[in-house]
């Protein structure tokens, strides 16, 4: 048995051999996860969780490393969760970020954790929440979440992070993609890398069109901004980490931050309850209750919402409210 507690202080004090141990307690669904996570709820909250998405190659991790250096800079203790679909176990792309950020990998005010989606859809590993909470309560300040480059699928972001941003760059087709994608609805802030090249002011004013496109908003509303940037040269983070502060600032001006934190908080809640409820259903697989269930679904006796309420009522131990 891992005594959690222990590992929870030296989390705390900043040992990066404390914080891989938390998270691979998550990753792995230890039989302390349980245990983990009532250690850690007291010491979360402090941090600024900022998502970063956008297509392949649009340079994501190179921002983000840019990004780690602007915050260390001005003293903040930085967390990044580089999220890729690579495989867990031959490691695969999952060593690019480690490439990419390389520089940072001797500052001990920086922690950098790769993870794989093991085929989670939406852009982030299962185990995400769980793992912002580890680097929130091991005291970053601000936590990166890097998002696999899938394109569509990304906008599961929003809902794990406090600001999103999504980042573009010319002559890849984005903003199209962009449009299909549904990523104009979930970015805080628009980012325009690789500004040096032919079509980026182009591709900002188009963005800037597309951001205009329905726009029902009310004063005072926020107003994603777009930010021209060369991550490789670190031209533009500055204006970045400008723009992510006045999103925060506007954010808890007007209660939008706590509201966006209650919200992942009941989204991790829900998925806790559904994750328990699946294992339990995938527990009568071969049970004679489901088969009978299924038997009489099969022959017309018994619909399929009335099998799954009796089937949920002999899980939850109630009768079910229909479907």
């Amino acid at each position: 048995m891992v005594d959690v507690a222990g590992l929870v202080e030296q989390a705390r004090e900043g040992r990066p051999r404390a914080v891989a141990r938390l998270i691979s307690l998550v990753e792995g669904a230890s039989p302390q996860l349980r245990e983990v996570m009532a250690a850690l709820a007291p010491l979360t909250g402090g941090a600024y969780v900022v998502g970063l998405t956008g297509s392949p190659g649009v340079g994501k991790s190179t921002s983000t490393s840019a990004l780690v250096t602007a915050y260390r800079k001005a003293g903040k203790r930085v967390g990044v969760l580089a999220v890729d679909p690579s495989s867990p176990f031959s490691g695969g792309a999952l060593l690019g970020d480690r490439v990419r950020m390389s520089e940072h990998a001797s500052d001990p005010g920086v922690y950098i954790r790769s993870m794989a989606t093991r085929g989670h859809l939406g852009g982030l590993a299962w185990a995400a929440p769980q793992a912002i909470r580890v680097l929130d309560a091991a005291g970053c300040e601000v936590i990166l979440v890097e998002t696999v480059g899938v394109g569509q699928s990304e906008v599961e972001i929003a809902a794990q992070a406090d600001t999103s941003v999504v980042l573009l760059a010319p002559g890849m087709g984005d903003g199209i993609q962009a449009a299909k994608a549904g990523i104009l609805e979930i970015g805080d802030v628009y980012v325009v890398n690789k500004a040096d090249r032919d079509g980026a002011d182009a591709t900002a004013r188009e963005l800037n069109h597309m951001l205009g496109l329905g726009e029902s908003r009310e004063p005072g509303d926020w107003r994603p901004p777009i930010v021209k940037t060369v991550a490789a040269r670190s031209e533009g983070i500055d204006e970045v980490i400008e723009a992510l502060d006045k999103h925060r600032a506007w954010m808890e001006e007007r209660g939008v931050l706590a509201a966006r934190r209650g919200r992942r908080a009941a989204g991790e809640i829900e998925n806790i309850a559904l994750t328990a409820l699946r294992s339990r259903i995938g527990d009568l697989r071969g049970d004679r209750r489901l088969d009978a269930l299924a038997e009489r679904v099969a022959d017309g006796t018994l619909d399929p919402y009335a099998a799954a309420d009796e089937l949920i009522a002999g899980l939850t131990g109630d009768g079910g409210s229909g479907a």
